[in-house]
């Protein structure tokens, strides 16, 4: 089973190393981060945690039964009792039910411990693995957008009653 935790200071090398070994796998599907987000690694791991300590974003980190860094799921631009959603699980996970899973944590988190009423997320329309994670935790597609210039849909979840 997975763990879904908070994002903390001592997470930054697992975090660069998880960001480093995945980045030719996650550039399949989504922007590349570019060489300057792992040149200021440190710097920008700082700057997300500030964010978080100032209730705009929560992000989290997926672990492992051994406690490997396998993935992240934030909750980003919170406002309104809302926040955008986005993850990614590294490619030795995908496939595995990790995704559905953490998301599955996050949401239920977000509705208890960051008192948020809806969460959005959007994704491309040929990237079927995350259509289905979000279909999977009970997101409903809203309406269709473009997403880094390919056809997406934005989805949407309320958290009330659940």
């Amino acid at each position: 089973m997975v763990r879904v935790e908070r994002l903390r200071a001592g997470h930054a090398d697992a975090l660069l190393a998880f960001e480093r070994e995945n980045r030719e796998y996650f550039a399949r599907t989504v922007p590349d981060r570019g060489d300057g987000y792992f040149a200021g690694f440190a710097a920008r791991h700082a700057a997300l945690l500030a964010e978080q300590d100032a209730g705009v974003c929560h992000f989290h980190v997926v672990v492992d039964e051994e406690g490997r860094l396998i993935g992240r799921v934030n909750l980003v631009d919170v406002e309104g009792g809302s926040a955008e959603l986005g993850y990614r699980v590294g490619e030795r996970a995908a496939g595995k039910g990790v995704a559905t899973a953490a998301v599955a944590e996050v949401c239920r988190v977000a509705g208890t411990a960051y008192g948020l009423t809806s969460i959005v997320a959007v994704t491309t329309r040929d990237n079927a693995a995350s259509r289905a994670v979000l279909e999977r935790n009970a997101f409903a597609a809203m309406e269709d957008i473009t997403v880094d210039g390919r056809p997406g849909i934005r989805y949407r979840r309320s958290l009330l009653g659940h």
